[in-house]
C-alpha cells in the first residue's frame, strides 16, 4: 500500500472499503478496493479481479492491479474522474430513444464479450454504468463487485441480462422497474415475487416511448412475474438483445430544437370596422408581412416585422417626446411640492430605498479544496442555477454524512460578476443538508481558494433554506458551504443542489 496513498472513501460496506486514492509511481488517481486478507471473501475477491484483469474491452474500466501485501487484498482499478453513471443523468429525465439505444447497444455488446470469456458481472446497475465527458460507456465492476458483496448466481447469463432489460427500463421511462426504488428513481409496481399484477411496459409508463425498445426490454425482463408484450422470444443472453438491436430499423438522432424569434405582435385597438375583425386583423395593421415559402420565408417575415415595430416604437417616442416639450401647459400643471419657494426652483425628490431584488449570477464553481483537484463534478455546477427544479449539482458519495470524516466541508461558489449587495440567498436541495453562508471580503481581488477565507454570516438546515445575514453584505463572491449530507437509497451519503439564488 506504500505505492498507493488512499485520499478519500468511498464506500465502506461488509468488511471493505473503496477508495480514492494516487499512485504514487505514476502519479495518477485510481480507485482501489481494500479488505483484510483473513476476509472469508478475499480470495474470491482476489480470483475475480485477477480474471476481470485480462479482458481487454474498453468498455470495462480495466483492473491494474491485485496483489496481497501486508495482510491485505488490495484491487487497483482505472479512476475516471469525468465519468458520470447513468443513474445521476437519468435522476433527470429519461433518455430519448436514440440515446438510450446508443447505451444498451455498448452495455450488450460488452457484456456478451464478457460471458464469451467466462465472465459474469452480477451486479450491472445504472450505479455501474457510467458515461464519460467524451460520451463513451464504461462499466465498473465486472466480476469484483459481485465478489467484494458476495453475490452469486446459478444462471449468470440469465442475470445479466435481466440487469441490462432493467437498465433500458430505466433509461427509457426515468423508473425502476421493481416494486422498491432504487438510484434515486421511483419504483414501477408490479415486478417481483409473489406479484399478482404484471409490470407496466415503458411505453404503459411514459407517452412517445419507441415501441420496438420498450418491447426489448419487456423481452429481457421476462423473470418473477414480467410478462413479454410480443409474440418473440425472451431474450435470456446478452448476444440476444445484440441481434434483437441490430434486426431493429434505424433510429435517428432527435433533431435539435428550432430556435423561434419571440413574438412581436402588439395589442390592437379596437377595431372600427369588419375589415379588422377575425382573421383580417393582423393583415389590416400591415405589421406582418406576406408569407414567403420555405425556411427563409419565416426568417424574413419576422426579421421585417422586428424592424417596423422597432420603427413604430422609435417614432412614437418621438412625437411623444416633441409633444412634451412644446406643451408649457404640462410644466405649468404640474403640482408644486410642499415647502417649495415662489423662485421656482424646486426641492429634489426624495431617494427611497431601492426594493430588494434578484441578483445575478455571473458563474458558479465547485469548491472542494480538500479534495484532489479541488473539484467535484464542475460540468454540473451550473445546473444549480439554472431555475429548474429537475436538475442538480451534486457530490460524490461518503460513507456518513461528514464526508467520512475526511474533510470538513464542500460546496459553491457563485460568482456575481461584481460586488453587490447580498441580503439573502436561497438554497433548495434533495434532502436535508446542512448548509453555511459564507461572504468573500468585498476587496477580494479574486476568488479565494480557501474556505476560511470566507466569512460566514447565516447557516441552516433542510431541503429549502433562506440563509440571511443580520444586515446586507457586500461582495462579489458567494460560499455555499455544505458541512453535512443526506443519506441516498442506496445507503450512501451525497448533496444535491437544485436551485439557489441571490436577492440583494
Amino acid at each position: 500500500m506504500r505505492r498507493y496513498r488512499l485520499e478519500e472513501c468511498i464506500t465502506r460496506l461488509e468488511g471493505f472499503s473503496s477508495w480514492r486514492a494516487v499512485d504514487e509511481k505514476l502519479r495518477r488517481a485510481v480507485g482501489v478496493h481494500v479488505l483484510p486478507a483473513r476476509h472469508p471473501r478475499a480470495k474470491t475477491v482476489l480470483a475475480a479481479a485477477r480474471s476481470a484483469a485480462l479482458m481487454s474491452d474498453p468498455r470495462f474500466v480495466q483492473v491494474l492491479d491485485a496483489d496481497e501485501h501486508d495482510g491485505l487484498v488490495q484491487v487497483i482499478h482505472e479512476w475516471l474522474p469525468d465519468a458520470v453513471p447513468v443513474a445521476s443523468i437519468l435522476q433527470a429525465g429519461p433518455m430519448d430513444a436514440h440515446e438510450a439505444r446508443a447505451l444498451i447497444d455498448e452495455v450488450a455488446e460488452a457484456m456478451a464479450a464478457a460471458h464469451e470469456a467466462g465472465l459474469a458481472h452480477l451486479r450491472l446497475t445504472p450505479a455501474t454504468v457510467l458515461r464519460t465527458s467524451t460520451g463513451q460507456i464504461r462499466i465498473r465492476g465486472l466480476a469484483v463487485d459481485a465478489a467484494l458483496r458476495g453475490i452469486a448466481s446459478a444462471h449468470p447469463t440469465r442475470t445479466d441480462t435481466e440487469a441490462i432489460g432493467a437498465l433500458l427500463y430505466a433509461a427509457l421511462t426515468a423508473r425502476w422497474p421493481y416494486n422498491e426504488g432504487a438510484y434515486g428513481l421511483l419504483g414501477v409496481a408490479g415486478l417481483g415475487r409473489g406479484s399478482r399484477d404484471p409490470l407496466a411496459t415503458p411505453e404503459q409508463v411514459r407517452a412517445g416511448v419507441h415501441r420496438g425498445l420498450s418491447d426489448l426490454a419487456m423481452r429481457a425482463l421476462v423473470n418473477d412475474g414480467a410478462t413479454a408484450v410480443s409474440e418473440q422470444r425472451p431474450c435470456t443472453t446478452p448476444q440476444e438483445v445484440v441481434l434483437a438491436l441490430a434486426a431493429m430499423p434505424a433510429i435517428p438522432a432527435p433533431e435539435p430544437e428550432e430556435v423561434l424569434l419571440p413574438d412581436f405582435s402588439v395589442p390592437h385597438r379596437a377595431a372600427r370596422g369588419p375589415a379588422l375583425a377575425g382573421e383580417h386583423a393582423v393583415a389590416a395593421h400591415g405589421m406582418v408581412p406576406p408569407a414567403l415559402p420555405g425556411r427563409t420565408g419565416k426568417v424574413l417575415k419576422w426579421g421585417v416585422t422586428a424592424l417596423v415595430i422597432a420603427a413604430l416604437g422609435l417614432g412614437s417616442w418621438q412625437i411623444a417626446d416633441a409633444l412634451l416639450e412644446g406643451d408649457p401647459s404640462v410644466e405649468s400643471a404640474a403640482p408644486q411640492r410642499p415647502g417649495s419657494s415662489d423662485t421656482g426652483q424646486e426641492e429634489p425628490p426624495a431617494q427611497d430605498d431601492p426594493e430588494p431584488g434578484p441578483v445575478e449570477i455571473a458563474r458558479v464553481v465547485d469548491f472542494d479544496p480538500f479534495g484532489s483537484g479541488g473539484s467535484q463534478n464542475p460540468s454540473a455546477a451550473p445546473r444549480a442555477v439554472d431555475g429548474d427544479p429537475e436538475t442538480f449539482w451534486h457530490t460524490r458519495n461518503y460513507f456518513g454524512p461528514a464526508f467520512g470524516n475526511l474533510k470538513p466541508g464542500l460546496g459553491l461558489v457563485l460568482d456575481l460578476g461584481e460586488i453587490r449587495s447580498v441580503s439573502s440567498v436561497e438554497v433548495a436541495a434533495l434532502g436535508d443538508h446542512d448548509v453555511e453562508l459564507r461572504i468573500a471580503p468585498a476587496d477580494a481581488g479574486s476568488m479565494p481558494g480557501s474556505h476560511e477565507d470566507y466569512r460566514r454570516v447565516a447557516s441552516g438546515s433542510g431541503s429549502s433554506l433562506s440563509l440571511a445575514p443580520d444586515e446586507p453584505v457586500e461582495t462579489r463572491y458567494v460560499l455555499i458551504w455544505l458541512t453535512e449530507l443526506p443519506v441516498g437509497n442506496d445507503g450512501n451519503y451525497r448533496g444535491r443542489i437544485t436551485n439557489i439564488s441571490v436577492t440583494g
